[in-house]
């Protein structure tokens, strides 16, 4: 029997029922990618309750990443984000943590059995990386909900969660949406921004502390409330 009052869902408990608490604590999440869409989002699905999280990261922090990444800080640089966003879990909650140290792509993608999860999380910035995982989990018959772009915007109440095909605006969902369509797949859910990008001389694109979290905490809502509208 959960304790209600007392325990770490106390505040989560005034909204969710103890079966609904039940429910996020035996569900399993593969996230893939630690930055600054994924970070926020590992952290909110651990705060949220769910039971197993599967981190997928082959990169280390590095300085440029400190101005938006949640686990970027002096004491992380130069560590692999797995190892850091293990630690950060685990001093919040002690549940299953999964580390994938390595990227996602064709040499490696049958390290990471799929139906081992119950939602995947894509939160990583390279196209063909994305396609795979999206195939992946579509053969595998597990949800899964993708980032699009987040740089060089500055508003982030412009997000929204549609169907890739229903996307807009957003260059790299663009992308995404015509490989899809090449592919016959249809009906993944995206957050995607209608901010038109900022313009920049640079190929790398820009980014503010606020814009890239809002968009992994708005991935964590999607996965949790989905878990929880399951029959």
């Amino acid at each position: 029997m959960i304790d209600m009052e007392n325990n770490f869902f106390s505040r989560t408990s005034l909204m969710l029922s103890s079966e609904d608490i039940k429910k996020l604590n035996s569900s399993r999440v593969l996230l893939f990618g630690l930055g600054g869409v994924g970070a926020a989002s590992c952290e909110a699905l651990a705060r949220a309750g769910i039971g197993k999280i599967g981190i997928c990261d082959g990169d280390v922090y590095e300085i440029t990443n400190m101005n938006r990444q949640l686990y970027a800080t002096k004491k992380s640089l130069g560590k692999a984000k797995t190892d850091v966003a293990y630690e950060r879990i685990k001093d919040i909650r002690d549940i299953d943590v999964i580390k994938y140290t390595f990227s996602y792509n064709e040499e490696t993608k049958d390290n990471i059995n799929f139906k081992d999860y119950d939602f995947i999380i894509d939160a990583i910035d390279n196209v063909s990386s994305k396609l795979l995982i999206i195939e992946r989990a579509r053969e595998a018959g597990v949800k899964i909900i993708s980032s699009m772009g987040t740089g060089n915007k500055l508003d982030p109440t412009k997000f929204e969660i549609d169907f890739i095909e229903n996307t807009s605006i957003d260059p790299l969902a663009k992308i995404i949406r015509k490989k899809l369509k090449g592919k016959n797949i249809r009906k993944i859910p995206v957050v995607y921004s209608k901010e038109e990008p900022i313009k920049t001389s640079m190929r790398t694109p820009g980014s503010v502390s606020f814009v890239p979290p809002v968009s992994g905490f708005i991935l964590a809502s999607y996965v949790v409330r989905n878990l929880l509208d399951e029959e």
